[in-house]
């Protein structure tokens, strides 16, 4: 019933629908040649035989998928495995890193009808979600065919558990859909239980099986000697707000350290060109990486507006403020710069990894701050004695490395759920 109210209004919506993906289109949000797949008009065949289909939403969840696709590929190479996401971003990036032979396609909008041509032809025997991503159209669509579903690094924040509590017969009847719910932590599988979840397991979280995030040692070294000698600091995945806190922690910075370079890595590098624009307005150097430019020794704010290249800057920087965090964004992953050694502070706002969070603290290997005052005494700190912040980066790689099992975890959940190795069938 709940489905069949929900299909009843989206089916008359389909002509603003077919106009917001115009617009989004315009906005460089939708990828110009592959329209269609949003619309569930495949642009790649399917493959002979079985094939399992995962779904990650965007950025940080497709990159926390990538290493159950990569063990998959590698334990499974009889399986042919198709990942959707849904933003543009997201797909550049894993075009670039995703195992060969896995098909990548852009999540069909939520429309019945589009979710009944992306099936027809996809045809999933097995279906893979990860986090929190729940499309009822897809869902319902899934039960509809028989198609064993699990839901893999389930998470659920508070208030996204206060807000499902107050629908209890959607909660459950969306995630009924999920023979299985693989949890990040006890948390989430006691608020998955409440919502209706059938089963629930804790297994850990993904993100700590990620490998480390890949760089060019060659623009390593480049930037390495661009910099020589001066005291960095790196702003990750930052989001509009917190370039401004940027400029003035580093404004003050600079009375006692003349030399300090600021690097801002924007969570959307299509906004380079305007983050540089307002830096300028400040009064300070400004180079943007996109234009291929290099720290010059005047330089006091160095963009790194591109993609894919965090690596390649925490590895550069071992000072790190995790962006997101200090304008009610819910931050972000904490786990990548932990990986290489950085020293990360995280802001206030870390709502979207409180459990990650607790571990890292717990285990001394992550800084937290509550207002921009205390970052800027804790960054001046760090800057004025580095040596006496080594032992928090090697917690980090400490802590991570003793994570990175759940993987294994995670494979010998699902291999009821996937389709035998023996059993093919022709499309």
């Amino acid at each position: 019933m709940i489905y069949s109210l929900y299909s009843a209004l989206l089916r008359p919506a389909t002509p603003a629908l077919e106009w917001l993906l115009r617009r989004r289109l315009a906005r460089g949000k939708e990828h110009p040649t592959r329209l269609g797949e949003r619309r569930g008009i495949a642009s790649a065949p399917r493959p002979v035989g079985k094939i399992v289909w995962l779904h990650a939403a965007s950025v940080g969840e497709s990159l926390s998928l990538l290493p159950l696709v990569t063990y998959l590929r590698q334990h499974r190479p009889d399986l042919p495995l198709l990942l959707t996401t849904g933003t543009v971003t997201s797909a550049r990036l894993m075009a670039a890193r995703l195992p060969a032979g896995v098909i990548h396609q852009f999540m069909p909008v939520d429309h019945p009808d589009w979710v009944a041509r992306f099936l027809d032809h996809w045809r999933p025997d097995a279906v893979v979600w990860s986090e929190s991503e729940f499309w009822p159209a897809m869902l319902a669509a899934v039960r509809q065919r028989g198609i064993p579903a699990v839901l893999v690094n389930a998470r659920l924040s508070e208030r996204s558990y206060r807000r499902w509590r107050w629908t209890p017969r959607f909660a459950r009847a969306v995630l009924s859909v999920f023979a299985l719910c693989l949890a990040q932590t006890k948390t989430e599988v006691t608020r998955l239980r409440d919502l209706g979840a059938a089963r629930v397991e804790a297994a850990g979280n993904l993100k700590y099986a990620a490998t480390p995030l890949p760089d060019d040692p060659a623009a390593r070294a480049q930037l390495t000697q661009a910099i020589e000698g001066r005291p960095v600091l790196l702003w990750a995945s930052t989001h509009p707000g917190e370039e401004d806190i940027a400029v003035q922690i580093h404004q003050a910075l600079r009375r006692d350290f003349p030399q300090l370079l600021t690097m801002i890595v924007p969570r959307h590098p299509e906004r380079g060109a305007a983050i540089a624009a307002a830096v300028i307005t400040h009064g300070l150097s400004v180079e943007t990486r996109s234009r291929g430019q290099l720290p010059a020794p005047g330089t006091d704010i160095y963009i790194a507006d591109t993609l894919g290249e965090l690596g390649l800057f925490y590895r550069l920087c071992p000072r790190v403020i995790m962006g997101g965090s200090f304008v009610g964004i819910g931050g972000h992953n904490p786990i990548e710069p932990a990986q290489l050694g950085a020293v990360v502070v995280c802001g206030p706002s870390m709502y979207n990894f409180t459990a990650i969070q607790a571990e890292f603290l717990a285990a001394h290997a992550l800084l937290t701050v509550t207002d921009t005052a205390a970052l800027l005494d804790l960054l001046h700190a760090q800057l004025q004695n580095p040596a006496a912040y080594d032992a928090i980066g090697q917690a980090a790689v400490a802590w991570t490395g003793a994570q990175a099992g759940v993987i294994e975890r995670i494979y010998a959940a699902l291999v009821p759920f996937l389709p035998a190795a023996s059993d093919h069938r022709a499309t």
